[in-house]
């Protein structure tokens, strides 16, 4: 019996990525900072808009009139408190690869269904169903008795949100003293921040699963790894003398120490 949902999804190199699902309690805890920034910016600029707004009413009573006044700048208002709680969260849901400051305080991201990194669409998708999502609490309702635990946004923009998980290579696998200074080079030599995410999840996940694959599999699967690597980090050539398997122990290590995954 599983206490958490998981789920699956294959790449095109054959590796099997399974993520646990965030859950309610995770992704209220997250919502919950969230709102809590956002009532900070909120407040902040209703004190900057009242503010500027005294100063000018001279001014705007001569071009809209004394009658409608109140009525346009009430719209305004609205209208820019919408965009900073719907920009909120496509600011940083894209900027980060589907994190928000809440996001990160409670460990989880959003992913598209196929386990990749999600883009803007996705991003605004989702912000702007969040408000139908919070009416009478039916984004939670959806979250608790759905499969894959999804809101409404979740639907409409084909996502899903997971718990990251932690980075613990010396717990799970053995990393050769090669690749450690191997990983000093690359740092140097390599564009290791072009890597996304999911890359990342690729190669841990071949690294975690390498040994219960046979020598003709692990050869074929970490070539192909190696190779599509190097073109994503702008390497010219593989390191000398160097194996595709400690290549990508080396990578894994250097996109370690660019920060923890899913949190660049």
């Amino acid at each position: 019996m599983h206490i958490f949902n998981r789920v699956k999804y294959q790449t095109p190199e054959s590796v099997e990525l399974e993520f646990i699902l965030a859950g309610i309690g995770n992704r209220a805890w997250a919502l919950l900072i969230d709102y809590l920034v956002l009532a900070l910016m909120l407040i902040a600029f209703l004190i900057a808009w009242l503010t500027i707004s005294a100063q000018l009413l001279d001014w705007l009573i001569k071009i809209v009139g004394s009658d409608k006044i109140g009525i346009w700048l009430f719209a305004i208002a609205l209208l820019v408190n919408y965009s900073i709680y719907t920009g909120y969260f496509v600011f940083f849901e894209t900027l980060w690869q589907g994190q928000t400051p809440g996001k990160r305080i409670a460990k989880i991201r959003v992913i598209k269904d196929n386990g990749r990194t999600i883009r803007l669409q996705q991003a605004v998708l989702r912000a702007l169903l969040r408000p139908i999502d919070d009416t009478f609490f039916l984004g939670a309702f959806l979250i608790i008795f759905s499969r894959r635990e999804k809101r409404l946004g979740d639907w409409v923009a084909g996502t899903i949100v997971i718990q990251t998980q932690p980075n613990s290579p010396s717990t799970t696998f053995t990393v050769s003293e090669q690749a450690t200074l191997i990983s000093e080079q690359l740092l140097q030599t390599a564009h290791i921040s072009a890597m996304l995410p999911d890359d990342f999840a690729v190669i841990r996940e071949y690294l975690l699963r390498r040994d219960g694959m046979s020598s003709k599999a692990r050869g074929s699967v970490a070539l192909r790894l190696a190779k599509q690597v190097k073109a994503i980090i702008n390497l010219e050539e593989l390191p000398e003398s160097v194996s595709p398997d400690v290549f990508l122990e080396a990578i894994y290590l250097a996109y370690q120490k660019l920060g923890d995954f899913g949190q660049r």
